[in-house]
């Protein structure tokens, strides 16, 4: 999979930051001076940051990439020292990246006599106390992997259709679905974990506007990307990136809902597109909805 991907020339950076409120996903922050890549995870890749160095010391290149790989990362990070390694579990923690900070804390354990500092050091100055590397080893309660849960409605029981309770006489609120964040095709990066066998509806943007029960019919159970084949620039990424969750996160099922406008029909063009360029198979499903939110067509092509 061709992947896009901030590059910087450290000798460029005068440490300025200004790079830094540019990148949405946290995965830049400046560290010994120097503006550091702390998670190829995270890293978008749409260059936001660009246009922020004075310097010139950020680009975007182009390379091939495979399934993420978290013990290839640590080495890289480990050769930045043990303040980027830092910044890197933190953020891994932070966006519930669990399966992978655990493999990334296994690798400074086995190699921890190269290092040049403790982990136990490193893991204290991450969870901001003295943690047993052995908690992050054996998935212990405080640090199991969890998935974005979707809200539940309040008052316990879900209301009938239409969301009106005949216990209370109110008209409860639909809860959300969502599994995941982010959700826009330029931002998602088919490595995260949450992605991984799961069935996932790929929606243009206007779809969950007009179907009036997106969430509790189509979205429940399933992870989302959404795009605009029509507005959306760099739709050629998009391929790479359908591509991606087909062959490394193997999702189980692809849901394509579109709506009934010709600019539309691109967003099933780039999946058979992606399809015919992956090593698996997966079934993929085409939704059309009419404008007034109506189910015109469901099949599986």
């Amino acid at each position: 999979m061709i992947r896009e991907m901030v590059k910087i020339d450290e000798e460029l950076c005068d440490g300025c930051a200004a790079c830094i409120p540019n990148c949405h996903e946290g995965a830049l922050q400046m560290i010994d001076g120097k503006a550091r890549l702390i998670s190829d995870l995270m890293c978008d890749g749409l260059g936001a940051c660009l246009g922020h160095c004075p310097q010139g010391a950020i680009t975007i290149e182009k390379r091939e990439a495979g399934a993420y790989n978290e013990t290839e990362v640590m080495k890289l990070m480990v050769e930045k020292g043990e303040n980027t390694v830092v910044a890197h579990l933190q953020h891994m923690k932070d966006h519930n990246e669990m399966e992978f900070l655990r493999e990334g804390v296994g690798y400074l354990n086995e190699h921890e006599a190269e290092l040049g500092f403790r982990v136990e050091d490193v893991l204290s100055r991450v969870h901001k106390a003295k943690v047993e590397e052995e908690q992050l080893a054996c998935g212990c309660a405080g640090s199991e992997a969890r998935s974005f849960t979707p809200q539940s409605v309040s008052g316990g029981v879900a209301p009938a259709a239409g969301g009106f309770s005949m216990a209370t006489g109110a008209v409860a609120e639909q809860p959300s679905e969502l599994r995941q964040w982010p959700v826009q095709m330029h931002l998602i990066n088919p490595g995260a974990s949450y992605f991984k066998q799961t069935d996932l509806v790929l929606a243009a943007d206007c779809v969950a506007f007009s179907v009036g029960n997106f969430h509790s019919k189509w979205l429940k159970g399933k992870t989302l990307a959404i795009a605009c084949p029509k507005l959306d620039s760099g739709l050629e990424s998009y391929v790479e990136k359908i591509k991606g969750l087909i062959d490394d996160a193997k999702i189980n099922t692809l849901t394509v809902m579109m709506m009934q406008v010709p600019c539309c029909g691109g967003l099933m063009q780039m999946v058979k597109m992606a399809a015919g360029q992956s090593q698996r198979k997966v079934p993929v499903k085409k939704i059309i909805v009419g404008v007034e939110g109506d189910i015109l067509s469901e099949e599986w092509v």
